[in-house]
C-alpha cells in the first residue's frame, strides 16, 4: 500500500470550529442580533439546517447554488424572519470568510509529516466545493502535502458514487489493492471507498460511532501509522 486518500472537512480541516468562527464573524458583521435572538440559539438551528441540506447535496437532489444561500434562509425562517437578500449577502461573505479559518485536528501535520516520511504518497478526496477546498489547504499549510486533490463536483457525482473513487485512484496512478481512504463519514468515505475495492479507516474524534462499527476505526490521526500494517496484514490473508 502506497496511496492514503484523506477527506478534508471534519477529518484535517476542523469545520465545526472553522464554521463556528466564521459565524461569529459574520453574526456580529451583519448585526443579525437585531432580527436574531442569540448566536448561539441561531448556530444550533443553523447547524441542523446546514447538515439536512449537505444530506440532500450529497444524494445528488440539491445544487450547491441553492444550498449556499437556503442554509440560511430556512435558518433565518426558524426565528420567523424572512430576509432573502440578507441572506444571499451572508452565504457570500461565508464563503469568503470561512475557508481563512485554520483549525486542524490534532496531530494532523505531524500524522502527515510521518506518512511521507514513511514514503506514502498522499491525496485528497472531498465533497466540498472546489473554489474553497484549495483555499483552506493553503491557508492552513497543508496543501504541500498532497499529490492529487479530487473534488467530487468534478466528477459530476459525490462520495460514496463509486466513480469518485475511481477517478482519485486514475489521477493517483494506482489501484485499489495499493489505497487506503480515511474519513470521518462512514457511508460517504469508508463504504464508497469500500464499494471501490479500497480499504477504508473511520476517522471518528467525537466517539460518535458504536465501538465495532467498523474493523478499523479510530479516535485520533495519530493512530493511522500503528494502523496500516494491520489493514496490510489482512490484504495478504
Amino acid at each position: 500500500m502506497k496511496h492514503i486518500f484523506f477527506d478534508l472537512d471534519h477529518t484535517l480541516w476542523d469545520f465545526e470550529k472553522n464554521s463556528r468562527t466564521a459565524l461569529e464573524i459574520l453574526f456580529e458583521e451583519l448585526e443579525l442580533k437585531n432580527n436574531l435572538p442569540s448566536f448561539r440559539r441561531f448556530h444550533t438551528a443553523y447547524r441542523k439546517v446546514n447538515a439536512e441540506l449537505w444530506h440532500l447535496y450529497g444524494k445528488g437532489k440539491l445544487d450547491k447554488s441553492v444550498l449556499r444561500v437556503k442554509r440560511f434562509s430556512d435558518t433565518f425562517k426558524k426565528f420567523d424572519f424572512d430576509n432573502k437578500e440578507l441572506a444571499e449577502r451572508m452565504a457570500q461573505r461565508y464563503v469568503e470568510v470561512s475557508p481563512y479559518q485554520t483549525n486542524l485536528f490534532p496531530h494532523s501535520i505531524e500524522t502527515l509529516e510521518a506518512l511521507k516520511s514513511d514514503g506514502y504518497q498522499l491525496h485528497i478526496i472531498t465533497n466540498g466545493f472546489k473554489e474553497v477546498q484549495h483555499i483552506k489547504l493553503e491557508k492552513s499549510q497543508l496543501i504541500h502535502f498532497f499529490d492529487v486533490i479530487l473534488c467530487s463536483e468534478e466528477v459530476g457525482k459525490n462520495k460514496p458514487h463509486k466513480s469518485v473513487f475511481i477517478e482519485a485512484m486514475k489521477r493517483a496512478n494506482t489501484t485499489p489493492q495499493e489505497s487506503i481512504m480515511i474519513g470521518d463519514n462512514y457511508i460517504a468515505d469508508i463504504i464508497g471507498a469500500e464499494n471501490a475495492g479500497i480499504a477504508g479507516i473511520l476517522f471518528d474524534p467525537h466517539n460518535n460511532h458504536k465501538e465495532g462499527t467498523h474493523e478499523w476505526h479510530i479516535n485520533s490521526l495519530d493512530k493511522i501509522q500503528e494502523t496500516i500494517p494491520w489493514i496490510k496484514n489482512s490484504r495478504l490473508k
